[in-house]
């Protein structure tokens, strides 16, 4: 077996803000496993919030190279959660998706819809332009907005609700909200149609969660990565943003939505910002999944050959020449 990893650069179209900073570009770590005559491929994006790098994720994937007759399966005990076992567990789908001849979701026995519906995220910005944007994707069925905790945060939503008023809204605060910001403006975005609250305090000061009223259902994102922070987030969140990049990939992920069903939340399926093949393994989930962020491919200036087709807001499903 031999497994090769490499960064690639990808731009995007326009400038990407959350409350934590800006960025043009993606930069991705793409793995591929080689064995008897079959490849497998799998991509990740390093997350500067957890002091990855592509440098640091590179150098996990060269010390896992040295190790002998691994698999999947042991691969869970070898790397953490994060972007390097993330990029490799999906390699492996792929690779024992093509072995098989079975698509990744049959070998997940999971029952996979032909489209499923997507948020397209809107960036941090002034109200005027964010208002802007949502009138360009007014015809996409939800739209997920950045925002900042700061003083224009309603502004920022009835823009865009005043430019899309028929578009369903999820908001995105990416840890950047105060309790008194919180208890200001939920009862408003209720009032707006506002369904989802994703991350608003952040993650070592979300135990506030559990002293305030949640007229919108809240989503843990930076509060909730595997398994094992399910019972601490049971009091604060109705529901949880998996993501293969803080799962450490779909085996994590698949695992880790079966036991947030059995503790009683719902899904929301979410990536990085990435290629179709970030998106692909994610997509495997979002057919067991009550809202899905997929968006990545959308924010590039280019997708990848062969990527997923998005149409009408809706994602179609992963050709074998893509992933899986």
């Amino acid at each position: 077996m031999e497994i090769e990893a490499r960064e690639e650069v990808w731009p995007l179209k326009e400038t990407f803000r959350i409350s934590r900073g800006s960025r043009t570009e993606t930069r991705v770590i793409v793995v591929t496993i080689h064995d008897a005559g079959k490849l497998g491929r799998g991509e990740a994006v390093p997350i500067r919030r957890y002091q990855q790098t592509s440098d640091s994720v590179l150098s996990q994937i060269e010390l896992i190279k040295r190790e002998k007759n691994f698999d999947r399966q042991r691969l869970q005990d070898l790397l953490p959660p994060g972007a390097a076992r993330n990029a490799l567990d999906c390699a492996f789908w792929d690779l024992e998706a093509k072995r098989s001849g079975k698509r990744v979701w049959e070998l997940a026995n999971i029952r996979s819809a032909v489209e499923i519906e997507t948020s397209f995220t809107i960036s941090l910005d002034s109200p005027e332009r964010m208002g802007a944007a949502a009138k360009s994707a007014s015809k996409l069925p939800i739209l997920k907005l950045k925002l900042g905790g700061d003083d224009v945060d309603l502004s920022r939503v009835e823009a865009v609700h005043k430019e899309a008023p028929k578009t369903r809204l999820f908001v995105d605060a990416n840890e950047s909200w105060s309790a008194k910001h919180y208890q200001n403006v939920t009862p408003k975005l209720k009032a707006l149609g506002v369904e989802v609250i994703e991350q608003p305090f952040p993650a070592d000061a979300d135990h506030v969660l559990e002293t305030l009223d949640h007229p919108v259902p809240v989503c843990a994102d930076e509060s909730s990565h595997t398994t094992a922070d399910l019972p601490q987030l049971k009091k604060r969140y109705e529901m949880i943003n998996v993501k293969l990049d803080k799962t450490g990939g779909l085996t994590e992920a698949l695992r880790l939505c079966q036991h947030a069903r059995e503790h009683g939340f719902k899904l929301l399926i979410g990536c990085m910002v990435g290629t179709s093949l970030s998106m692909a393994p994610a997509r495997v989930l979002a057919s067991i999944a009550d809202y899905v962020d997929l968006d990545g491919p959308l924010l590039l200036v280019h997708d990848r050959d062969n990527g997923l087709t998005y149409q009408n807001g809706k994602i179609g499903l992963p050709s074998r020449d893509l992933w899986g």
